[in-house]
C-alpha cells in the first residue's frame, strides 16, 4: 500500500440505500394506489395475486411511512452524507395515467427530503423502483406500451418541478437490465413471461431507454445543477476455465448487462445489440425522435453489486449458482452466503475499473451488502442488539476494494450500503434476510412490535464515516 491513498476523497458520499416499496408500508394511504409490489406477495419467484394479500408483508413493511422521522434520526447518528430512496409512483399517480397528480403523494415526500436536509443527509433518488402503478400493468401491459413514456415524462416532471430545490441526486430505473429477466416486477408486464418472446422483452426494453434518456433531457432543463445517472444491476462474470470458448462465453454473458450502460452512457444502440437483433430476427419499433433522445447521456453510471458468477462451455465442470438475476456457475475460489451468493469484495474493484475504463464516467455504488439471519440478543447492561460481525467483515472487505479501486484511478462518487435498515426482501419477500444496521422487529409471519435496534454494524459504519474510511 506504500504510496496509495489510505483514505476517500473528502467529497465521498457515504449512506445508505432502501426502495419505498420496501420499506414505506401504508399501501392504501393518503391516496396511494396500488403498485405491481403489492400483488407480489412472495417476491421475485413468486407468483402474482388478484390484489393485495395478508400475507404480502410490503403492505406493512416496516412502516416507514410514519417511522422516517426516527430512521432519518438514526442516519444521521450514523453520519450519513447521502440517503438513496425511492418515490413511490402509484403514490403520486395512483393509476399511473392521471393528468393530476395527488397532492398528500407529493407532501409525504417533501416531508421526507427535509427530514433528510435537516441533518445535512443529500437525497439521491430512484425515479422508477420496481414501483410500475398496477393500472399500467392492467390497462397498458406496462412498458409494452409505448404509452408509458408519456407517462413517465409527467411523472417525472411533476417530481422534478416539486422537489427540485431539495433532490441533486437522481437515477432513472431501478436496475434497468432486470427487465429481460423480470418482466411483471421490472416492468409491469401482466403477460407471463413464458408468453413474451425476444421481441416483446427488447421492445419493452426501447421504450424504457427512450424514457430514461428523456428523463435526463427533462431532468437538466428543470434543474440545471442536477446530476442525473442510470442504475445497472452489476454482475461480474469471470471465466470458469482459460478455454478460449469460455473467455467468449464470459465476453456474450458480459454484454448483456454492458449494453444498457452502453446506451445510457454512449447514446446509441452498440453494435454487436444491432448484429444480434438482426440474427435473430428482432426489429425495435423506434420513432423518427427516439435517436435524438437517446442522445441525452447520463452523468455518471450507478450499479448494484452483490456477487459474482462465473461463465463456461464446459457446464459439466460447473455448479449453478447466482443470485436474484445473475445465473451463472460457482467459483471454486470463493465462498457464499447462506442464500447462495458468492462472497467476491475484489470483483467489486475490478468491476469499478471495468465500469470506468470503458465509460470515463463516474460511477456510485448504490447497492451492496449480505442477507443474513440476524438474531437479536440482550447484553449485560440489558440492551438489545446483534451481534452481526459477519456483516461488518463483508462490508470492510467491499470497503477496502472500494478504496483500492479509487487509488487505480477510479472516480467514484459515493457508496450507499443495501439496505441500511432492515426491511423486506425484493427476492423472497421476507423479514428473516436482514441487510441493515438497524434491526427492525417483524418476523416473516407478521408479528413483532416494528421497534428499531442499533445492530454492532451501527457503530462500526459509524465510525468508517467519522474518519472518512480511515479505519478499515
Amino acid at each position: 500500500m506504500e504510496g496509495r491513498m489510505m483514505t476517500f476523497p473528502e467529497n465521498f458520499l457515504w449512506g445508505g440505500a432502501v426502495s419505498a416499496n420496501q420499506c414505506e408500508g401504508a399501501y392504501n394511504e393518503d391516496g396511494k394506489g396500488l403498485s405491481v409490489q403489492d400483488v407480489l406477495p412472495h417476491g421475485l419467484r413468486g407468483e402474482r395475486t388478484e390484489g393485495p394479500t395478508a400475507d404480502n408483508l410490503k403492505l406493512e413493511a416496516i412502516d416507514f411511512y410514519h417511522s422516517y422521522e426516527e430512521d432519518i434520526r438514526l442516519f444521521a447518528e450514523m453520519g450519513f452524507k447521502v440517503f438513496r430512496t425511492s418515490i413511490a409512483w402509484s403514490r403520486i399517480f395512483p393509476e399511473g395515467d392521471e393528468e393530476t397528480p395527488n397532492e398528500k403523494g407529493l407532501e409525504f415526500y417533501d416531508r421526507l427530503f427535509d427530514e433528510c436536509l435537516k441533518y445535512g443527509i443529500e437525497p439521491l433518488v430512484t425515479i422508477s423502483h420496481y414501483e410500475t402503478p398496477l393500472g399500467l400493468a392492467e390497462k397498458y401491459d406496462g412498458w409494452r406500451s409505448r404509452k408509458l413514456i408519456g407517462f413517465f415524462e409527467r411523472y417525472c416532471r411533476t417530481i422534478f418541478t416539486r422537489y427540485k430545490d431539495k433532490v441533486k441526486y437522481w437515477l432513472t430505473f431501478n436496475e434497468i437490465n432486470s427487465l429481460l429477466h423480470a418482466p411483471f416486477m421490472s416492468g409491469g408486464i401482466k403477460t407471463p413471461a413464458e408468453q413474451l418472446t425476444e421481441q416483446d422483452l427488447y421492445q419493452a426494453m426501447h421504450h424504457e431507454l427512450v424514457a430514461s434518456a428523456m428523463a435526463v433531457k427533462l431532468g437538466h432543463e428543470l434543474m440545471p445543477g442536477a446530476k442525473i445517472g442510470c442504475m445497472i444491476l452489476g454482475i461480474t462474470v469471470y471465466p470458469l476455465t482459460p478455454d478460449p470458448d469460455d473467455i467468449i462465453a464470459t465476453m456474450e454473458k458480459d454484454r448483456e448487462t454492458l449494453l444498457f450502460a452502453d446506451i445510457h452512457a454512449r447514446g446509441t444502440y452498440p453494435k454487436y445489440l444491432l448484429n444480434y437483433f438482426k440474427a435473430h430476427g428482432i426489429e425495435i419499433r423506434m420513432e423518427p425522435e427516439d435517436q435524438k433522445i437517446l442522445k441525452n447521456t447520463v452523468d455518471f453510471i450507478s450499479f448494484s453489486y452483490y456477487s459474482s458468477v462465473c461463465a463456461t462451455t464446459h457446464t459439466e465442470l460447473g455448479e449453478p449458482t447466482g443470485g436474484n438475476l445473475s445465473k451463472g456457475y460457482k467459483n471454486p475460489y470463493l465462498k457464499a452466503t447462506a442464500w447462495g451468493w458468492q462472497i467476491d469484495p475484489k470483483g467489486l474493484r475490478y468491476t469499478l475499473n471495468r465500469l470506468y475504463d470503458r465509460y470515463q464516467l463516474p460511477l456510485f455504488i448504490v447497492e451492496n451488502g449480505i442477507g443474513a439471519e440476524d438474531q437479536l440478543v440482550t447484553l449485560e447492561n440489558g440492551e438489545k442488539t446483534v451481534l452481526d460481525d459477519y456483516r461488518i467483515d463483508y462490508l470492510r472487505q467491499h470497503l477496502i476494494q472500494v478504496r483500492e479501486a479509487i487509488c487505480d484511478g477510479v472516480e467514484i462518487m459515493g457508496y450507499t450500503s443495501w439496505g441500511c435498515i432492515d426491511l423486506v426482501s425484493a427476492s423472497t419477500a421476507e423479514m428473516r434476510k436482514r441487510y441493515g444496521y438497524i434491526y427492525v422487529d417483524r418476523n416473516d409471519d407478521g408479528t413483532g412490535s416494528l421497534k428499531r435496534y442499533r445492530k454492532k454494524s451501527f457503530w462500526w459504519y459509524r465510525d468508517v464515516i467519522a474518519g472518512n474510511g480511515a479505519s478499515l
